[in-house]
């Protein structure tokens, strides 16, 4: 199973009281004071970690608490500090606080740690208030209580380029066809449910990540189908592939169609370098498909497509300049 977005409560751990003690030994009649002070409660950290793909650790278990400090003792003992509840999530992960969508963090390196709730102070002891006026001060302070808040957790995957199109364009079968991912692929809509990951190897040592969506259909901003929903992993992408099936529909339609959803869907997706690519050749003859090809040039002549290409996917035709295209935008060349 996939899950990408979850809602945790969390909580630090409430410091420990000082002590309020008197030293009390033979021969020694006025000890005076020696309460220790209060270990400090637990923090709450979250950490990413390259171990994990998806949020499903978190799906039955949302609530987390640090440990709480220990009191402090006499002979000037401190109590000992509560034990930290370190949090493991996918490179990737963005923290949001769930009560004003204010943001926390946005893990994306391995070790990359950010601490959400810090625990309570610990109290101080009856020895940290001795001065000349009340050399045996007979208080102490109680520890500080802890910090709770409820983050919602986003997975973005972190992918070069995204592959973009309505369903059945033929986004599966040519991450399958490039790459060593081997996600569902049929003859029916929405066959991709989950996002899924490739590494294409461009030559020459250089290699790009892959990401495929779900397929996007008009009103996906308003609910329909599942392709808007995960549009947030090609976020942190730096080029999209927009694929179309000219055996389905009009190409400029279906391309005006996933136009409208990435601008509706905002947060730069519109505004990234991106290619036309005209999928599923093999079902067409010679003469449509150069009329396809030609609609998808005047599409993207007009909207500002770094290059519109056709491919095959099933006979392989086409994918070596795909590779050559894709390397170009992973450098964020501009085409002549």
């Amino acid at each position: 199973m996939f899950l990408d977005i979850t809602t945790l409560t969390l909580e630090s751990g409430k410091g420990g009281d000082g002590c309020v003690s008197t030293r009390r030994e033979k021969y020694i009649p006025r000890g005076g004071p020696d309460g220790g002070n209060g270990g400090a409660g637990g923090s709450v950290w979250i950490e990413a970690t390259d171990e994990m793909s998806t949020l499903l650790d978190f799906r039955f278990k949302r609530n987390y608490k640090a440990g709480a400090g220990n009191a402090g003792e006499g002979n000037r003992r401190s109590g000992a500090d509560g034990q930290d509840v370190v949090l493991k999530v996918p490179c990737g992960t963005t923290v949001f606080n769930a009560a004003d969508d204010t943001l926390l963090g946005d893990l994306l390196e391995v070790g990359q740690k950010i601490q959400i709730a810090r625990g309570g102070r610990g109290g101080k002891g009856n020895w940290e208030y001795r001065n000349a006026r009340n050399q045996t001060p007979m208080h102490a302070q109680p520890g500080q209580e802890g910090r709770k808040l409820t983050v919602r957790l986003e997975l973005k995957l972190i992918a070069d380029i995204g592959l973009v199109g309505e369903p059945n364009a033929g986004k599966s079968t040519l991450l399958s066809s490039v790459t060593a991912a081997r996600p569902k692929v049929a003859d029916y809509p929405f066959t991709t449910l989950v996002p899924n990951l490739g590494i294409v190897d461009l030559g020459d040592y250089n290699s790009c990540t892959l990401a495929d969506i779900p397929g996007l259909i008009e009103g996906a901003a308003e609910g329909r189908g599942l392709g808007h929903e995960f549009l947030r992993h090609v976020e942190r992408t730096r080029a999209l592939l927009l694929l179309v099936d000219p055996s389905m529909e009009p190409v400029d339609r279906a391309l005006d169609v996933l136009r409208r959803e990435l601008k509706q869907h905002g947060r730069r997706l519109a505004e990234l370098p991106f290619a036309v690519v005209v999928t599923k050749t093999d079902l067409l003859d010679e003469e449509a498909t150069a009329a396809a090809l030609d609609d998808a040039r005047a599409w993207g002549a007009r909207h500002g497509a770094v290059e519109v290409m056709s491919i095959s996917s099933a006979t392989g035709r086409g994918l070596p300049e795909l590779k050559k295209m894709m390397l170009r935008l992973y450098h964020g060349l501009q085409l002549e």
